[in-house]
């Protein structure tokens, strides 16, 4: 049961509701994380919500000096509403990139708004992360009230008993969004030497690991281990190997001493590089995308390289069925699904399009099941 909240003064009428998104000062890219994008797509379909009258994206800071051009808001279908502005105009407010201040939200409480958490990251690894490294507490270290939490499929196998508990709210499981609006816009502005999109006719392949190396639920370690395995088994196959976003990685010894115990690092074939957009790796350098992930299957990483037509292998089992699949921690399954790509790719490329075609249908905001989930999670989060 959730905690006591105020009796609501939203009427049976159409709801107005808000999406928070994080604003900071410095220069913002909307390629930073998921959650970013997460929280357009989600004010995108509950514009399409029988239920809502008007849903916007609400900033947590003043944006009279304009918007960040970096997080690619400027579409005149996004509503942006300040603070001041959603207090006075909201039903209800959906947490997700920010986490706004206790005062604003009992207030907005008080005079009847509802609020819903929804929680887009694997929490109960975060939060174990932080406390056992001493680093500053992060989301779910308060004990406001919340009407409901909504979390993705990915997370309610680690995640879901730790927001239900800790929260006192009911948690809902609500489908992941992706639409390839921000793709479409970045890859508009590519060089014409340089489109988006695989080319067929690799002779050595570049190999791309593009995990953001923050938590243990996304790294790069099993992705460069199958790339290994791989490399020593059919070494004239791999051009080279590259590990984004691995600037911390090269100065850890621990790291450094494994890295060197590889074929890959002994023979100059592979490269630790910081982050790039993956729209412009992918363009710049084409090959095959090699992730991994732990209780953290659903990601936008994924759906960009199947858009684009790239080679994706991966361990999630939300796609078993599109990409390169292997299970688990496998490194041999995965260089097994490397060679698969070696051979096969290029050859049933048009039936890959076609399969990754009618997966990104299923994630659209406009996909009639997705509208229907939020609909019904949000009738139920305000008791209409």
């Amino acid at each position: 049961m959730s905690a006591q909240a105020p009796q609501s003064t939203i009427a049976p009428q159409r709801l107005r509701v808000g999406v928070t998104l994080y604003l900071r000062d410095d220069a913002q890219s909307i390629w930073e994380n998921g959650a970013l994008q997460n929280v357009v797509f989600l004010v995108q379909l509950l514009q399409r919500s029988p239920l809502v009258a008007r849903a916007a994206v609400v900033i947590n800071r003043d944006h009279r000096n304009g918007l960040p051009p970096g997080l690619m808001l400027q579409e005149p279908e996004l509503e942006i509403m300040t603070l001041p502005e959603a207090m006075e105009s909201l039903d209800v407010l959906i947490e997700l990139s920010a986490l706004l201040d206790d005062a604003w939200i009992r207030e907005f409480r008080q005079r009847g708004g509802r609020t819903i958490w929804m929680r887009v990251g694997n929490d109960y690894v975060i939060d174990i992360e932080r406390a056992m490294f001493a680093l500053p507490p992060a989301s779910l270290c308060n004990r406001r009230p919340v009407d409901a939490v909504w979390t993705l499929p990915e997370f309610e196998h680690s995640c879901g008993d730790y927001f239900r508990l800790s929260t006192r709210a009911p948690l809902r499981v609500v489908p992941h969004l992706w639409t390839p609006r921000f793709v479409e816009q970045a890859i508009a502005g590519l060089p014409a030497h340089r489109p988006f999109g695989y080319q067929p006719g690799q002779e050595r392949w570049k190999l791309l690991i593009c995990e953001p190396n923050v938590s243990m639920v996304k790294t790069c370690l099993v992705p460069l281990l199958a790339a290994e395995a791989c490399y020593r088994a059919q070494p004239e196959a791999v051009e080279v190997v590259r590990v984004m976003n691995s600037g911390k990685l090269r100065e850890h010894q621990a790291f450094t001493q494994m890295a060197h115990m590889l074929d890959l690092v002994r023979h100059e074939a592979v490269s630790f590089d910081d982050r790039v957009p993956l729209y412009e790796l992918l363009a710049a350098e084409g090959g095959a995308v090699i992730s991994h992930h732990w209780e953290n299957g659903q990601n936008y990483l994924y759906y960009e390289v199947l858009y684009g037509g790239y080679p994706l292998v991966h361990n999630s089992e939300f796609i078993r069925d599109h990409g390169y699949y292997y299970p688990d921690f496998d490194c041999e399954a995965a260089a097994d699904a490397l060679r698969r790509v070696f051979r096969e790719h290029d050859r049933a490329l048009p039936a890959y399009r076609a399969r990754a075609r009618e997966l990104l249908r299923t994630l659209d905001v406009d996909h009639e099941p997705n509208v229907r989930a939020y609909t019904e999670a949000l009738r139920d989060a305000v008791g209409h």
